[in-house]
């Protein structure tokens, strides 16, 4: 058991937990918590290191071999939460491969023909980042990419998502227009400008509309979309507003855009389907 908050394995974990460089440099992240733990388990994510208090031990029903028992004084100081449970992981940033050896979502296999796809660019709130791959997974969409901004493994962003970010396909780019250049499928740049199309309004049925697929782009909290990330677009999209707000929050926006991509396409399924 280790006992001393001065351990260097304790104080290795905290620079993880704490640094985004320190994960990009080890290919490494950090979970708290039993559900998230356990998720990531069940999702074939091969843990480095487990640590676990006796008294999670008890209570959880975790069972690996890589556990390290930890004192519940080094647990609080491990948590990143109010009351930690007692139970964190340290896990490879490299999602499971597929039974063909090919890593789901984040490499070539991403774009799949009719897809429907979020895209966020420089969104820097990691309890946005969260609730968006939430969002996109409770309301099937394929996939997600994340252009700069926050670090997708960001503890709270991992959090928000209750797991979803270790779950939905989800590729991490610098260049964002590089990678809608991969797609084949039609992009729309979600801005709040008057003359862009209501997305209520994109019609059912016709080419390139929602019905056969798409990229919806949703930009940076403050500044929007970079004015590159538009031109790629073939169409400017909005969310009617009626208030004096003149944006939402990017959470919220991405769960009424991913509703209207989902609902288009519920709407032209043939009968039975």
């Amino acid at each position: 058991m280790i006992t001393s908050k001065d351990n260097p394995l304790i104080k290795q974990t905290i620079r993880l937990r704490a640094n985004a460089d320190e994960r990009r440099a080890r290919g490494l992240f950090f979970l708290e918590g039993y559900r998230l733990c356990a998720d990531a388990l069940a999702s074939g994510y091969v843990p480095e290191t487990l640590f676990m208090t006796g008294a999670a031990r008890e209570k959880y029903p975790i069972e690996h071999e890589n556990v390290t028992l930890i004192s519940e004084a080094v647990a609080q100081k491990l948590g990143d939460t109010v009351k930690p449970q007692g139970v964190f992981g340290i896990f490879p940033s490299k999602p499971p491969s597929s039974g063909g050896g090919v890593p789901q979502g984040r490499g070539v296999c991403f774009w799949r023909t009719g897809g429907r796809y979020l895209a966020l660019e420089n969104v820097q709130n990691p309890d946005n980042l969260g609730a968006v791959a939430r969002t996109a997974e409770a309301l099937g969409l394929d996939g997600l990419i994340v252009s700069r901004g926050c670090d997708m493994y960001h503890p709270k962003a991992l959090r928000a998502s209750m797991g979803a970010l270790l779950r939905l396909p989800v590729l991490q780019a610098e260049n964002l227009c590089d990678i809608l250049r991969a797609s084949d499928l039609p992009c729309y740049a979600a801005v709040p400008d008057a003359d862009a199309l209501s997305v209520t309004s994109v019609s059912f049925g016709a080419a390139g509309d929602f019905a056969h697929g798409g990229v919806i782009l949703i930009g940076n909290e403050g500044s929007g979309l970079s004015e590159e990330a538009i031109a790629a677009c073939a169409q400017k999209i909005t969310i009617p507003m009626r208030g004096r707000a003149e944006s939402l929050n990017a959470a919220a926006a991405a769960a009424i855009l991913c509703w209207e991509m989902v609902r288009v396409g519920v709407a032209c399924m043939p009968p039975g389907i």
